[in-house]
């Protein structure tokens, strides 16, 4: 199983347009055990006092269905303040509470692919969630991709632009084989 990760709790992104496209393009290959995960969608109680000692039920449920089963991670990541989003990092931590081994152990392998309105495409952020990936053993397909300027990426129809919908394209089929 795939499971497609917006990385960002901002209501109407366009990391989570992003994130639709690139589950789109997963099953026009023909690849159907793909789901999408939206951060903007965590339940609001899983910030509290106790957090690192029990898990809320509601996010026990979303670590069952999106993150123990996947064998693989997509993540689309939005720029913030020169690295990636800290509902990404802080869903990460919540997470490792419960389930570690089921979660982030067993070869599971990752795909990053960064979306900014800057130049850069967020490459730094997701250069740096990298080596947060590395550290738990989850392997990073090497390419590494960047959406600079996501904003102008998008018609006033919603659709992806020919070459950044060719870019998302090539990492797909690159991660289906990785």
């Amino acid at each position: 199983m795939i499971t497609i990760i917006s990385a960002t709790n901002r209501p109407n992104s366009n990391t989570r347009k992003v994130a639709e496209v690139v589950a789109n393009v997963f099953q026009q290959k023909g690849i159907e055990n793909v789901q999408l995960l939206s951060l903007e969608d965590l339940p609001a109680d899983i910030f509290h006092p106790n957090m690192y000692k029990e898990q809320s039920p509601a996010l026990s449920e979303i670590q069952d269905k999106y993150i123990v089963p996947a064998t693989k991670f997509y993540f689309v990541i939005p720029e913030y303040n020169g690295s990636y989003s800290g509902v990404l990092k802080f869903f990460w931590d919540a997470i490792s509470i419960r389930k570690y081994k089921e979660s982030f152990g067993g070869g599971k392998k990752a795909a990053l692919l960064g979306v900014s309105d800057g130049r850069a495409g967020n490459l730094r952020g997701i250069d740096h969630f990298a080596g947060g990936l590395n550290y738990l053993k989850i392997a990073v397909l090497p390419n590494l991709q960047p959406i600079s300027s996501v904003s102008k990426c998008f018609d006033a129809n919603g659709q992806m632009d020919a070459d950044t919908l060719k870019a998302i394209d090539a990492q797909v089929s690159q991660f289906i084989a990785f």
